[in-house]
């Protein structure tokens, strides 16, 4: 790990500290009890990598940057500064076997506990909800979904939790998928304990549309409603609550893929779904955690397998909140860029796009080598803060 980088991390402490009203320049370290993650992260917190990092609160000790530094880079960080049950982090590339990271490699050890979870990033990727389809008696399809909201605790890092609002009990929700033109049926439970909504990107009658005040309004705890409508146009859109404060209801994990595919369909591909978002853990309004599918580093420590020259079809939608721009960049390949999937025809060939705050983008890219290849955030904090993977690019008949 590069002084570059200790320097940023050094800032980004300080930076804490000084709205906490701490002290970030003492030597001195009383003895306090060491917190537990859960109790750290809850005083205030920020996360490098799955690692907790401190100086933000009035019982964790103040300690020289420099050394809390070098500290977080070998895991010996001194008991006083609360950072004792914290993960060290993998500092090099290929290191402890973790995929020749180049540039990254930053890494947290450890694995995030998704059997207690119930969620689990890698298959995430390819599970699409199709609903239960039945024939209207003037025979269009007619697509049923049921959505529960639930209030639920999510590992966001190795040992870093997150006291998230769910659609069916993950973050992101279930990825819906339906075909242009069939009828949406979606009875939606709120089983959490704030008021919801369910707000669909796409075309449909106002009452329909999810928002406070119009149709239904917010659904109280206990309540239920059944959205229906049309699924126009074709593309790539999502779905959240609706109910303000809106950044607090989307940022704490009501949100979800919606996919209308075109009548005529695509051409076969491998598809994978990707949702960019990031987790705020000590509400603060700054991010200090970013990822794609949630779990930090997860594609970097198990990579994506794909086949050499097979048609890859990526679904990216950007549902992070306080940060107004995300990316995606892959490495040592282009792609076809579809903007929020409306056309059959691209209208880039790029390496790296941007996208602000709920846009979307299909793109489609073969991989003519195989290899590891990385794909990562371009605004460098939120790669080193998580938001990096890697697609591992297998002969022909491996995957």
């Amino acid at each position: 790990m590069g002084v570059t980088f200790l320097e940023r991390l050094a800032a980004r402490i300080a930076r804490i500290g000084r709205r906490r009203g701490l002290r970030t320049d003492v030597a001195a370290v009383p003895d306090v009890p060491d917190p537990s993650r859960r109790e750290f992260i809850r005083a205030g917190v920020g996360v490098v990598g799955g690692l907790a990092v401190a100086a933000v609160a009035p019982r964790l000790a103040p300690y020289p940057l420099a050394n809390l530094a070098r500290g977080l880079r070998d895991g010996t960080t001194p008991s006083g500064t609360g950072l004792a049950a914290a993960a060290p982090l993998i500092t090099s590339p290929g290191h402890s076997g973790q995929h020749g990271l180049g540039h990254s490699g930053n890494i947290a050890v450890g694995e995030v506990d998704t059997k207690r979870m119930a969620y689990d990033p890698v298959p995430f990727l390819t599970q699409f909800d199709r609903g239960k389809v039945s024939q209207l008696p003037n025979g269009r399809t007619l697509r049923k979904f049921q959505v529960v909201a639930h209030d639920r605790e999510i590992e966001i890092a190795p040992g870093i939790f997150f006291p998230a609002w769910t659609f069916n009990g993950t973050v992101p929700g279930t990825t819906l998928r339906v075909r242009e033109g069939d009828r949406v049926r979606i009875q939606f439970v709120n089983a959490g304990t704030h008021p919801h909504t369910m707000h669909f990107h796409g075309i449909h009658r106002a009452e329909m549309d999810g928002v406070p005040g119009v149709g239904p309004g917010e659904i109280p705890p206990g309540g239920s409603f059944t959205y229906e409508f049309d699924a126009i146009p074709f593309g790539l859109h999502q779905y959240h609550c609706h109910t303000l404060p809106l950044k607090r209801h989307i940022h704490k994990g009501l949100y979800g893929m919606f996919i209308i595919d075109p009548r005529q369909g695509r051409p076969p591909a491998r598809e994978l779904v990707m949702v960019m978002n990031a987790f705020d853990t000590n509400f603060d309004g700054e991010n200090e955690v970013y990822a794609v599918n949630t779990v930090a580093f997860h594609y970097a420590k198990h990579p994506i397998r794909v086949k050499r020259n097979e048609l890859v079809r990526i679904y990216v939608v950007n549902m992070t909140e306080f940060d107004p721009i995300n990316s995606i960049h892959i490495h040592g390949n282009f792609f076809h860029v579809y903007r929020t999937g409306t056309s059959l025809v691209p209208s880039e060939y790029t390496d790296t796009i941007m996208l602000c705050q709920a846009e979307r983008a299909i793109l489609e890219v073969r991989f003519p080598y195989a290899g590891r290849f990385m794909f990562h955030a371009h605004q460098s904090e939120f790669t080193e803060l998580g938001w990096m993977g890697v697609f591992e690019v297998t002969g022909d008949d491996d995957v």
